[in-house]
């Protein structure tokens, strides 16, 4: 089972700053709550130990409020003193990881994959990278795929109007040591430099997910998350 997360959490919220303070946007409150504090106990509930933090901006922010550790959930960081992309982020954070399989998060979405099906998937198709995927009816907000029948990728397709379709609903489970991670520079994305560009090479699956989703990145999802979090985690959780 997964027992380590790297959660992305440097962002700088430019797109949420009409409504949240000068704070990284994984802390913008949520019903009184930092929307970072409904992840960890997400993955608490699913058996997750131990959280890096890859952090930027204004991280001491996050830092002053978990300090190393919630609700027995072990919380270590990583500071990004310039911004290194997304795969930078990750492969800053895997230096701190012990375990082979480890679960990757962005700090702005919420996705109810549950965690156990994600790795006996993953484990099963043998895969490089699992990312869950969610349906959508409108993906210009999103990059999606297209996969095989056995739901190895063959195709990823950026932002752009498209309706009806799986998007990559910003959770992945990868086996750390069987991607190409020391050939790539200090700042690189990962959705570019390893899932685009090595689509051919890479066992690359889509876990398909029906679960609850939202992405706080913009005014309207984030206002919707003030009453939709709190429901959820009511009617399937404890948060």
């Amino acid at each position: 089972m997964i027992k380590e997360a790297i959660i992305l959490a440097g962002g700088l919220g430019t797109r949420l700053k009409s409504v949240i303070q000068d704070i990284p946007k994984p802390m913008a409150p949520v019903a009184g709550k930092p929307f970072l504090e409904y992840l960890f106990c997400f993955l608490k509930q699913q058996g997750i130990e131990k959280v890096i933090l890859s952090t930027g901006y204004k991280h001491e922010v996050i830092e002053a409020h978990f300090g190393n550790r919630w609700n027995n959930l072990q919380i270590e960081y990583v500071i990004e003193e310039k911004p290194l992309g997304t795969g930078g982020a990750i492969k800053l954070a895997l230096n701190k990881t012990q375990t082979d399989q480890i679960l990757i998060l962005n700090g702005d979405t919420f996705f109810a994959v549950d965690l156990r099906k994600f790795f006996r998937f993953h484990y099963e198709k043998k895969a490089n990278i699992s990312i869950a995927a969610k349906k959508m009816d409108d993906l210009s907000r999103y990059g999606s795929f297209t996969f095989e029948d056995n739901f190895r990728i063959t195709d990823f397709i950026e932002k752009k109007e498209r309706k009806n379709g799986y998007i990559n609903g910003g959770i992945y489970l990868i086996d750390k040591n069987s991607l190409p991670l020391d050939k790539v520079p200090e700042k690189f994305s990962f959705e570019k430099t390893i899932l685009m560009e090595k689509v051919k090479e890479l066992q690359i699956f889509a876990f398909p997910a029906g679960n609850y989703f939202i992405d706080i990145g913009i005014p309207e999802d984030y206002d919707h998350a003030q009453t939709e979090l709190p429901q959820f985690f009511q009617q399937h959780l404890h948060s």
